[in-house]
């Protein structure tokens, strides 16, 4: 019997039409341009203002964009899996309300929370999941509302974070392509460091959490950059060494975009120049668990059969890791 791998096969994205500039920024809180440009490498990111609307509208956006450029019937998807920190509710679950608007009547769905590894751990699952043979398309999607959860007078974290979307078909093939090989890793350390205070069943919303800010995102940068260089860094270098891959085989790194600083430790690491990394930083800025399949929405017209691919991201928890994939079609065509 020959073996099944599992490749992507179609990327769909969205992302909101309101822009957030540095400039307009400047004006809500005492930071600037060349502030943001220089320590993060942020000039503009998306915002989905509009009341009522949540992580489910842009997960579905980028959904039916990927059902519209495949051809693909929305019967036809077996499984649905979204990565998100920012759902629309406690529950029922993102994904459910996904395939309850697009009809995707025979998938199951739920969601994946590993903050910004979210998309990164939720597509190695999804490769579990084809390569058992019991599945043949499986939806995933990465998505955050992150301007939900952001304190718009905290000038350290308010200018790092967008929203956005998008979406990615995994499928079986007989080829040697797809989901390679990946290194995934928990340690619990981060809660201290990243993390939203209150809102969950620790501390529940309460007149006092609500008076003390503490449903915004809480982020001490320093600690968090240290540990996200170290393990983005480390774990890329594994994947390399274990599977032969260097700075002449090795096509693209899609790296989470959190911070330009990161990304360049990621390439010096590797021994690779900027122009493999893929970067949408600048435009997006960091959308959590929807970073990497936006990245590959930006860049998929540039990707060719074969192609060697690292993946690696770094969110709260800690959660990190990194993975191999071979792509699986010309995109251009």
């Amino acid at each position: 019997m020959e073996k099944i791998n599992a490749i992507i096969t179609g990327v769909g994205g969205y992302v909101p039409d309101y822009v957030l500039n540095n400039e307009e920024l400047s004006r809500m809180v005492d930071t600037n341009d060349e502030w943001i440009m220089t320590r993060i490498g942020i000039k503009e990111r998306r915002i989905l203002n509009e009341e009522g609307l949540g992580t489910s509208y842009l997960a579905r956006k980028a959904a039916k964009q990927l059902l519209q450029k495949t051809g693909v019937s929305p019967l036809d998807v077996d499984c649905v899996i979204v990565a998100t920190t920012t759902p629309d509710y406690h529950f029922p679950s993102t994904a459910s309300i996904v395939i309850g608007k697009l009809g995707m009547e025979n998938a199951f769905a739920y969601d994946l929370q590993a903050a910004c590894s979210g998309f990164l751990f939720a597509m190695d699952t999804a490769s579990a999941l084809i390569t058992s043979g019991r599945y043949k398309r499986i939806m995933v999607i990465g998505a955050d509302k992150m301007s939900s959860m952001v304190d718009y007078t905290d000038r350290a974290t308010c200018p790092i974070f967008g929203d956005g979307a998008a979406a990615v078909f995994v499928e079986p093939t007989t080829e040697d392509l797809g989901w390679k090989d990946s290194y995934l890793r928990t340690d619990g350390k981060g809660l201290p460091f990243l993390c939203m205070k209150a809102g969950g069943s620790v501390c529940p919303p309460s007149y006092f959490s609500l008076d003390n800010r503490m449903h915004y995102l809480h982020q001490e940068g320093r600690t968090v950059f240290k540990f996200a260089v170290t393990n983005m860094s480390d774990t890329c270098a594994l994947i390399a060494e274990r599977n032969g891959l260097n700075k002449d085989n090795i096509a693209w790194v899609i790296p989470h975009q959190a911070n330009v600083r990161i990304i360049e430790a990621v390439a010096n690491r590797l021994e690779l120049p900027m122009d493999k990394m893929m970067m949408n930083i600048q435009r997006y800025g960091n959308t959590s668990a929807a970073t990497l399949p936006l990245a590959l929405w930006d860049y998929e017209k540039q990707l060719k059969k074969g192609d060697n691919l690292i993946l690696t991201a770094f969110g709260a928890g800690f959660t990190w890791g990194a993975a191999y994939m071979k792509w699986g079609y010309d995109s251009s065509k």
